[in-house]
């Protein structure tokens, strides 16, 4: 076993004795153990740890092994679970392999048979992750991120129609050409069009085509997005802005596969997978006749919500970084700097134009700082007062609890997860350094191997 990258394992047993014992002979393999006596417990810590497989006994007080695995196959789908037991049976262990455990090992457990067991279910993760560059397009060390990571690797091996949710800026457009590209359609055209952003006269052209002579000005056919993208996949960006009579055609082409341009009597068959996203309420405008219901279903198959950039504040350091040497490369010179402070000012603020709000704040910044360090007070100045939400002032020891929060988080972004360094820069002993880690629930590691992306 390659073990140049540590694995890490997270243990579940409510017998204290048992986690000690398989524990230490799971580091004796040279796998980093997380341990865990409870199923709440176990998934309070992969909030903050990034496990790469769990191993969980059977019976448990309060939530058992099947519970825990149902509860982590919703959260985070893809992450293998081997189930153990001092009861096994055969029933047992045919309901808990058809709910999708991995694996049902007996206690006690064989050495071998449980090394086995996890190399199987790490080659069949990995397998997944390999056939997906979804990680190598996004940039976050947020754990909400990873859970949607892990939920786009499984769905881009279907071939099933996909809703993104999130709101304006929150990268739909990057998320959904990330889908297609580890998809099987990889090398088969990715085409997006923003609904919003066509008069709805032309938006039928745009998408099915047209003869010539079909309308004035028509000079010559046009063939159309879908007839384009045969054999790969459409982007509708904006899905809740298209017209009503618009509307009843597109589910007619999602239910049939084909498409007739306008003014031709002839259909044309077509393969695509339809990707679309929105930012609107759409179950409200379904209840307000504003969008179609039937359509609805077959869009969203399967969805995924983007979380906006004040639900990942972490990422915010790492993604003007990656901001700032972008346009560096661009104009071929040496990347600017953010000061602490001028840190500190954009992860306070809330980015209502999120991802893509940050990326021209960031320009705006770059082009006009007169020194290769960004200062606070600019960072401010450049900063929309206007969309700066104001709010009931919370009691002293809230604030005071979210400051050390915030300040923690920040000195371990600025260290890269290095606790010592960070101890350090807080004019802390590292022992109370950690306790205040642990007092706060932060994640070193994350920000250790936060994971690099393109793009917005």
């Amino acid at each position: 076993m390659n073990t140049q990258s540590r694995i890490k394992i997270l243990l579940v047993d409510d017998d204290p004795g048992v986690l000690q014992l398989l524990s230490m002979r799971l580091e004796a393999m040279n796998f980093d153990v997380i341990c865990a006596d409870s199923g709440d417990n176990a998934l309070a810590k992969l909030q903050l740890a990034c496990a790469n497989i769990v191993i969980s006994d059977l019976r448990m007080d309060g939530m058992d092994g099947i519970e825990l695995f149902e509860k982590i196959q919703q959260l985070y789908p893809g992450l293998p679970v081997i189930v153990l037991t001092a009861h096994g049976s055969i029933k047992e262990a045919v309901s808990a392999t058809q709910k999708g455990v991995f694996s049902f090992l007996t206690k006690p457990v064989d050495k071998d048979e449980l090394l086995s067991s996890i190399q199987q279910a790490l080659n069949l993760s990995s397998d997944i992750a390999s056939s997906s560059g979804i990680e190598n397009n996004i940039i976050t060390c947020s754990a909400k991120m990873q859970q949607l990571l892990e939920q786009t690797k499984l769905l881009a091996q279907s071939d099933i129609n996909i809703m993104i949710r999130g709101e304006s800026g929150t990268g739909k457009e990057l998320l959904a050409s990330a889908l297609q590209a580890a998809s099987s359609r990889a090398d088969k055209p990715f085409i997006a069009i923003n609904c919003s952003a066509i008069p709805a006269e032309l938006l039928e052209s745009e998408l099915f085509g047209h003869v010539k002579g079909a309308f004035t000005g028509a000079s010559r056919d046009n063939k159309g997005l879908f007839a384009s993208a045969d054999g790969g996949t459409v982007f509708l960006d904006e899905i809740g802005d298209m017209p009503a009579p618009l509307q009843v055609k597109l589910l007619r082409v999602l239910q049939e596969q084909k498409i007739r341009p306008v003014g031709s009597h002839q259909d044309i068959n077509i393969d695509v997978r339809v990707l679309s996203a929105t930012h609107q309420n759409l179950e409200e405008a379904i209840s307000e006749g504003r969008f179609r219901e039937d359509l609805y279903y077959r869009l969203n198959v399967a969805s995924l919500c983007l979380p906006a950039l004040r639900e990942r504040r972490a990422d915010i350091q790492l993604l003007a970084k990656h901001f700032l040497e972008k346009i560096a490369a661009r104009n071929n010179s040496s990347a600017k700097k953010f000061s602490p402070a001028a840190l500190g000012a954009l992860m306070a603020y809330d980015w209502p134009g999120n991802i893509r709000q940050l990326s021209n704040i960031v320009e705006q910044l770059a082009a006009l700082a007169p020194a290769a360090i960004i200062g606070e007070a600019q960072t401010i100045a450049a900063l929309p007062k206007s969309s700066i939400p104001t709010k009931e002032m919370p009691p002293l020891a809230d604030a005071r609890k979210l400051f050390e929060r915030e300040y923690l988080e920040q000195v371990l972004l600025q260290t890269q997860g290095n606790v010592t360094d960070a101890a350090r820069q807080a004019g802390r002993n590292r022992s109370d350094f950690h306790k205040l880690i642990k007092k706060h629930q932060l994640n070193p590691d994350l920000l250790r191997n936060a994971k690099k992306l393109s793009g917005e």
